[in-house]
């Protein structure tokens, strides 16, 4: 007899209704939209909102709507070339003044009940729903000369702990001078920084080699030559730790299947698909965000503010507290640095006791104890934080952008030490914002070198939609020449055989969206593929039950034996084919790694549908029949 039992066609029921609903986001077209974010100090308000209304006015643009969200003000655009005229004017009248960040975003259109259940729309690849593409450059000076400060540094504290005297520790070009006290040290001196330099050029990843550093000693002093080929390898160095550091970074946007690659030796292509806001990509991808602690110089800072007479052991800064003249208040910290970000291995937004923003600081062991003893020698005396950060921006003068970078360095807070610390403290002074930002930079890591933004196009949606539109297409008439074939040829059976590929493809299309999953024009393939494959495996049940009734059987038992004897072929088939999914999505990147997720969700659901769905239907159908004769296929 044809039988199935109940409780699998509860499941089936499920199954249906939950991809049904987890789909349902996917109808629900992205309104293209302008959105303005808030520099420092400004806000949105009413007199914001009156002029975007009057710069859309101006230029003849009507929008959907202007409305608040979040801490953005969102002006919603009926097409994309509405949303680009908006934009550009929009851009020219408030990011002139650096107050306001004008980007191109997509809004969604999804109902709240639906993302209250967490359903919401599959993401879609740079060429189907558009993105940003950035071509960033390492500055290689830059890598090259914190690289250097690094060894000065380190030569500065182990003569140090070792009292061992010395005058001076220099950069001169690609070499370092070293001025002892007293000749007698040179000797023991050259020892030691040679031990140092070897530890520092393996913990930094360099080639290990006789020749990357050269010694040359005189009377009381020491010249370290540094050779080319390690100067080379500082930049190598550099890119690597910048790439590694971008993957975090770009982690934290929440981007899917993000395309980043070396090009050249100093250059770093990404491609963010989905990504409208270019503003806040730049901001996250480019950002070197970083904290500083120094100790405070006792001196007069503001003499040394008005006279330029600032003394050699000294740093002059500006603290963000505005004094009684109404410029900043200047401070004097010490040239050496305690830690920086590239000592810190944590990083969590927090607050303090008064309930104000801070980060939760960790520092690795080598920070922790700098820190240690900078704070056991200094108790009761006052240490600062600096925040340092290099911001690209771009301003429009004469009708033209004009990039440049702007390095802001401030003092934050100044806190005397109460007692000793170590690896893990807390600092504030900053803004709840800045706060978020800064432990989500110092968690993913700092850069070795800044990074200049060469290039930068932003992939508009309207060429995606194109390749939405024919992708689309493809598939659908791939389905309807498979249910025009099936209808022909296996009749009844043809009609069981295309109600689960429309619940397959249903399912694929749920899954993806749970799993936040990107489809892009290869992932469309491998739709198309999993539907071929679908149409494979009904076709071997088909000619079973085909088989078992030239061989005599009953028509209801043909089927039952059609299926269970299907089942197992049809399920090794699959298996073999989702390994080779599996494969591509574990070692390949970009869009092979959409085509082996679309592939292995296609050939999950396909296997479902047509041994267990199927069968279903067909029950339905014939099952319940006492005196059946014959079977439509």
């Amino acid at each position: 007899m044809l039988e199935y039992s109940r409780w699998k066609y509860v499941v089936i029921l499920i199954v249906v209704l939950l991809s049904a609903l987890y789909a349902l986001p996917n109808i629900f077209p992205q309104d293209p939209s302008v959105q303005i974010t808030p520099s420092r100090g400004a806000k949105i308000d009413d007199a914001l909102k009156q002029r975007v209304a009057q710069t859309l006015t101006r230029i003849g643009v009507t929008p959907k709507s202007v409305e608040s969200q979040g801490k953005n003000l969102l002006v919603r655009t009926s097409d994309p070339d509405t949303q680009t005229k908006a934009y550009d004017a929009l851009r020219e009248s408030l990011s002139s003044n650096g107050n306001y960040v004008v980007a191109l975003n997509l809004a969604s259109n999804v109902p709240s009940w639906l993302g209250a259940i967490g359903a919401r729309p599959m993401s879609l690849g740079l060429d189907l729903q558009g993105g940003v593409h950035f071509l960033m450059e390492v500055d290689k000076k830059a890598a090259v000369d914190k690289r250097f400060e690094v060894y000065l540094s380190d030569i500065r504290s182990t003569l140090r702990d070792k009292n061992i005297g010395y005058q001076s520790v220099d950069r001169d070009g690609n070499s370092i001078v070293v001025t002892l006290t007293q000749a007698a040290d040179l000797e023991k001196a050259q020892g030691l920084i040679q031990q140092n330099l070897s530890a520092n050029m393996l913990e930094a990843g360099a080639i290990a080699s006789t020749n990357a550093f050269t010694y040359d000693a005189v009377a009381n002093t020491l010249r370290i030559g540094v050779s080319d080929e390690m100067v080379r390898q500082m930049t190598l160095n550099a890119v690597e730790q910048n790439l590694g550091t971008l993957r975090n970074r770009i982690n934290s946007l929440g981007v899917s299947e993000p395309v980043m690659q070396r090009q050249g030796a100093d250059r770093i292509v990404v491609q963010l698909p989905g990504v409208q806001d270019t503003a806040a990509a730049k901001r996250t991808l480019g950002a070197t965000a970083t904290l500083e602690y120094r100790g405070v110089y006792e001196g007069n800072a503001i003499d040394a503010r008005e006279t330029g007479n600032v003394p050699p052991g000294a740093r002059l800064y500006a603290s963000r507290n505005i004094g009684v003249d109404g410029k900043p208040v200047p401070v004097l910290l010490n040239k050496r640095i305690i830690v920086a970000g590239e000592d810190m291995v944590d990083a969590r937004a927090s607050l303090d006791n008064n309930g104000l923003p801070a980060v939760l600081v960790t520092l690795n062991s080598a920070g922790g104890q700098r820190m240690l003893q900078f704070t056991s020698e200094n108790v009761n005396k006052p240490m600062a934080v600096v925040y340092i950060e290099r911001v690209p921006q771009v301003r429009i003068i004469d009708g033209k952008q004009v990039k440049s970078i702007q390095v802001r360095e401030e003092v934050i807070s100044i806190a005397n030490i109460n007692e000793p610390f170590g690896k893990t403290f807390q600092t504030t002074g900053l803004e709840r914002t800045e706060a978020d930002d800064l432990s989500k930079l110092l968690r993913a890591g700092a850069l070795a070198a800044p990074m200049d933004f060469v290039e930068e196009r932003t992939v508009g949606p309207s060429l995606g939609k194109q390749n939405v539109e024919r992708g689309l297409k493809a598939v659908v008439f791939s389905f309807i020449f498979a249910l025009v074939f099936f209808l022909f040829y296996y009749r009844m059976f043809g009609v069981v055989t295309c109600i689960a590929l429309l619940l397959n493809l249903l399912m694929v299309f749920a899954l993806m969206s749970v799993f936040g999953a990107t489809m892009s024009l290869p992932g469309l393939a491998g739709i198309a593929l999993t539907v071929g494959m679908s149409v494979d495996a009904n076709v071997l049940i088909n000619e079973r039950i085909r088989e078992e009734l030239r061989a005599g059987l009953p028509p209801q038992k043909a089927i039952s034996e059609g299926y269970d004897r299907a089942s197992g072929t049809i399920l090794d088939a699959n298996i073999t084919a989702f390994l080779a999914g599996l494969a591509m999505f574990a070692f390949g990147t970009g869009p092979l790694k959409g085509f082996g997720v679309t592939t292995m969700l296609g050939i999950a659901t396909s296997a479902y549908t047509a041994v267990s769905v199927s069968r279903g239907i067909a029950t339905l159908i014939y099952g319940r029949r006492r005196k059946l004769q014959s079977v439509a296929i």
